[in-house]
């Protein structure tokens, strides 16, 4: 068995999308997961993106999703930490796993290139792209303690309301988020990183081109090694891990229409920069085909033997429908020739 989710980036666009507005894609991101959930998908996760045509504010719609659904895991892949005042943070996600019912799996991390240049500074962060690296682990650690639950707070003598004697600590907690805090990974040493910090792993359909192996065997070892990390680490939990990946199972013509003539470039691994890295990274191939011929390529993969989740990338600018068709193709279709169900 494997736990099966979505990711979705919530674009919307005006010319040649089902989703044209902001409104829209808020709005059929929730239905999409009340969908999902019935169809049986695990997982409902949203990328969080700033300046863009593209879901930014996550807590309110993870709420949303948790007062309408009752099952499926909802989160983030991932929040980015640059941006994110960890004290906020602490609040609204302990809010939101109260509303959700203990069903919160925060994907945090350093996050992508942005659409503006140093973002975070309108956020009221005034540092360079080079500092705010090591800023974003930084925050990420402060939260990480916020959710512990412990008090910190030096209480007012004189307080608005009648509070029991010591310290105070930031409220709603909620016991049991801090387990399901993963860090989204992109090369081994943050891999390594976030099993000793304790946090589950979040691995893309990208990371570091660490040797000259195909894609889905440099993420295979770096999720052996966060593994193996996590054991000399000692901690008292059972860790998660997860890999996302781009697959379109064609069983109908519209499904030929649209993804039946891939490029060359989507069938293979490709290698590029993204901006501020110094280091190349290698991006993984699409998997798009009859369910069978899908079937066999993903039982070749070995990061996804190596992970007990997987996110499925969703071209959500095709509505809700469609989405469902393709999650369902994909749980019918496929999952049940892999053993995955």
């Amino acid at each position: 068995m494997k736990k099966i989710g979505f990711l979705s980036f919530g674009h919307w666009m005006n010319q040649g999308s089902v989703v044209k507005t902001a409104q829209d894609s808020y709005l059929q991101s929730i239905e999409l997961a009340v969908e999902a959930e019935k169809i049986g998908i695990d997982g409902a996760y949203y990328r969080v993106h700033h300046f863009a045509n593209q879901i930014g504010s996550p807590f309110p719609l993870l709420s949303a999703i948790g007062a309408k659904t009752s099952k499926i895991e909802i989160g983030t892949g991932l929040i980015d930490m640059r941006y994110e005042n960890p004290y906020m943070m602490a609040e609204n996600a302990g809010l939101t796993d109260i509303i959700t019912k203990g069903r919160v799996e925060l994907g945090v991390g350093r996050g992508s290139p942005e659409q503006v240049l140093d973002g975070w500074k309108y956020f009221g962060y005034d540092y360079s792209e080079e500092a705010v690296k090591e800023i974003a682990r930084q925050r990420t650690l402060e939260f990480l303690k916020l959710l512990e639950g412990n008090p910190f707070a030096e209480p007012n003598p004189q307080p608005m309301f009648p509070q029991g004697p010591g310290k105070l600590r930031l409220e709603p907690y909620s016991e049991g988020l801090r387990q399901r805090i993963w860090w989204g990974a992109g090369s081994t040493e943050t891999a390594i990183w976030a099993a000793e910090q304790g946090m589950n792993l979040q691995s893309s359909t990208l990371v570091n081109f660490e040797t000259k192996e195909p894609f889905h065997i440099q993420q295979a070892k770096q999720l052996r090694a966060y593994k193996e990390a996590w054991k000399k680490a000692g901690h008292d939990f059972e860790p998660r891990t997860l890999v996302t990946r781009s697959i379109q199972p064609i069983t109908t013509d519209f499904d030929r229409q649209l993804f039946g003539n891939q490029g060359d470039d989507a069938k293979y691994d490709s290698v590029g920069f993204l901006a501020y890295h110094q280091n190349p990274t290698i991006f993984g191939k699409t998997f798009a085909g009859e369910p069978d011929q899908i079937a066999k390529e993903l039982a070749e993969d070995e990061a996804i033997k190596e992970a007990d989740t997987l996110l499925v990338t969703i071209p959500n600018t095709l509505g809700v429908e469609y989405n469902i068709h393709l999650l369902n193709s994909i749980l019918k279709d496929v999952a049940p020739e892999l053993g995955w169900r």
